[in-house]
């Protein structure tokens, strides 16, 4: 078994932000191998996160960003489950990124579940008709429409998006992290990105 030295400790801590602790148990547990101790806390992250989902997020903040020049700016209201959270300087930092991440990324809605029946049902169809048009055989239409649906999703879809600070995360990815190493709760609640002209 490989030795934990502090300094894997301390690079794996700032790769994935989680606890010190936690850290150590992930290098113990996959013999110090970084890319396995990785997975090892975003699954566990992830296992965290799904515990923590039905709790009321009723606390939180507006994060706020506004683009160099003034043209474009974004707000988001991000909540947790205690004020104290709330006040935390990761916890503030992860709003004004998320609204950074707006005016980059332009967003239309936060996740699936906003998008109105009718604008999916229109999508959906918009992508049949193309696989038609292009004469692919009728039993592989939906299955291309959904394909095509899925790559709209991560376009149109805030938590769905390629996050702007690390293009190997979605949005989703660094909610997941903020979770597990807060230990709230957190959700996006909505948001509004301005554009002058």
């Amino acid at each position: 078994m490989a030795a934990i030295t502090a300094q894997m400790v301390k690079e794996l801590r700032g790769a994935t932000g989680a606890g010190i602790l936690d850290c150590k148990t992930a290098l113990s547990e996959n013999d110090g191998n970084f890319d396995r101790s990785v997975a090892y806390l975003r699954e566990k992250g992830l296992a965290a996160a799904a515990k923590k989902a039905d709790r009321d997020a009723d606390e939180g903040i507006i994060g706020m960003y506004v683009h160099h020049g003034s043209k474009v700016a974004a707000m988001v209201v991000l909540n947790c489950e205690t004020d104290f959270v709330a006040r935390t300087e990761q916890f503030q930092g992860l709003a004004r990124d998320l609204a950074m991440h707006i005016v980059a990324a332009n967003p239309e809605y936060v996740d699936r579940e906003e998008i109105p029946a009718d604008v999916l049902n229109k999508e959906k169809a918009i992508y049949k008709a193309q696989a038609q048009e292009s004469g692919k055989p009728e039993k592989i239409i939906e299955r291309i429409a959904e394909g095509k649906l899925e790559k709209w999703y991560s376009d149109v879809c805030l938590i769905e998006q390629e996050y702007f600070k690390d293009s190997d995360k979605i949005v989703k990815d660094v909610l997941v992290e903020n979770i597990a190493s807060l230990g709230e709760n957190i959700q996006i609640r909505r948001f509004s990105r301005l554009e002058v002209g």
